[in-house]
């Protein structure tokens, strides 16, 4: 084909022509950096992205449970003081009720084995006898006994005004005709402190025999 030409215009392209070509081909060529490279930088900031959020929500999740594993193992101890604190109470109680009981048990067998005495020549005897036999002094029933009708009669308010101990302010007293010094130095404890007292003038009187004739059996006089 044969080409024509406008008079006046040049087949050759101008320097405009040249530039918006080159322009084009810049522009061309940039679009097609942008479509590849952002493509693989977004791949690898996507990659860092989502990879951040699921790091955080571990530590959060890490934490959480340390938090709550500490709350779990505060609360067990303090469950645990509390079950000691309810066991030591409750083995206390158990305690002091068991020693009440015991008392009381051993109160009662002690109520059983106390004898009850007559108010009486015999019963005075044996309560003497009982209380002696604890203190370890000696005497028997038929002894003591016998020295009494001799120096009272059985009555435990006879008092002697005319011997030598009346004479001297000092009469003897009592079921055994004790005086007073004699009585105070040779009182039982456990007895009451009473001349006149039929179970302490027995005691008293005994104690004293058996310190000076080895036992009121072998009393047969005034002694």
């Amino acid at each position: 084909m044969t080409e024509t030409t406008t008079p006046g215009h040049s087949r050759r392209l101008t320097k405009a022509h040249k530039l918006s070509i080159a322009g084009v081909a810049t522009l061309g060529a940039a679009a097609l950096a942008f479509s590849l490279v952002p493509a693989q930088a977004g791949e690898e900031t996507g990659t860092t992205i989502s990879a951040a959020p699921v790091a955080w929500t571990q530590a959060v999740n890490s934490a959480q449970t340390k938090t709550v594993q500490a709350h779990l193992g505060t609360q067990q101890a303090v469950a645990t003081k509390v079950a000691k604190v309810d066991a030591d109470a409750k083995a206390k109680a158990a305690a002091a009720a068991k020693k009440a009981r015991e008392t009381k048990t051993a109160a009662s067998r002690s109520a059983v084995r106390t004898p009850v005495f007559a108010n009486n020549l015999d019963g005075w005897i044996k309560e003497a006898l009982s209380i002696m036999k604890k203190e370890g002094i000696p005497g028997t029933y038929a002894g003591i006994h016998k020295n009494i009708m001799r120096e009272s009669s059985g009555n435990p308010r006879a008092i002697n005004n005319w011997d030598i101990n009346a004479q001297n302010g000092i009469p003897s007293k009592g079921l055994l005709q004790v005086i007073q010094p004699t009585f105070a130095a040779y009182h039982v404890k456990g007895t009451k402190f009473d001349l006149y007292d039929p179970v302490a003038n027995i005691v008293a009187a005994c104690n004293y025999a058996a310190d000076r004739y080895g036992s009121m059996d072998n009393v047969n006089s005034a002694y």
